[in-house]
């Protein structure tokens, strides 16, 4: 039997229990999290309350946690383009990393702003990234009529040279 969609109902089946192993293995993770993190928290403040080393195992872990909710989402919402979930990725990272960076900055060394050089820096090139995907691999829509991406246009052009090449060969 055959879904409107394509797919039988046996690879359906497949994919909904995928995502139901996706699902439950990121509620461990974000569970196993909390649960540390609250007993670290509790270490921190009976050994040193003074210094809130909690942020930097937190914020630290945080990066994997939002990554593995980001990759379990980006599946179950059918994102499969390489080039659009590394954007994502890389936006995702950026944000949480710097977060890391600015507190770290802060506990460590405040007045001395060295988080700014990775800041402007990585911010440059994720800005490059995401140029690089709006002009290279996406597509539009103008008029009610889907507009092939530079990629796309480049595939369909060396696929007519190479028809051609063919048809000469075949001429010769």
């Amino acid at each position: 039997m055959s879904d409107v969609s394509g797919f039988s109902d046996e690879s359906l089946r497949s994919i909904a229990a995928q995502k139901v192993n996706y699902r439950f293995f990121v509620k461990i993770h974000i569970t196993v999290f909390l649960l540390v993190n609250i007993l670290l928290f509790i270490i921190n403040l009976l050994s040193t309350p003074k210094f809130p080393w909690i942020v930097f195992p937190f914020f630290s872990w945080l990066i994997g946690v939002t990554l593995h909710i980001l990759t379990y989402l980006l599946y179950a919402r059918g994102i499969y383009p390489m080039a659009k979930r590394s954007v994502i990725y890389n936006v995702n990272s950026f944000i949480f990393v710097m977060l890391l960076l600015f507190i770290t900055n802060y506990i460590t060394s405040p007045g001395i702003y060295w988080v700014l050089f990775p800041t402007i820096f990585w911010g440059g090139l994720v800005i490059l990234h995401i140029i690089i995907y709006i002009r290279y691999f996406s597509t539009k829509i103008e008029n009610n009529v889907k507009v092939k991406s530079r990629k796309e246009r480049a595939i369909e052009k060396e696929l007519e040279k190479m028809r051609k090449k063919q048809i000469n060969r075949n001429n010769r």
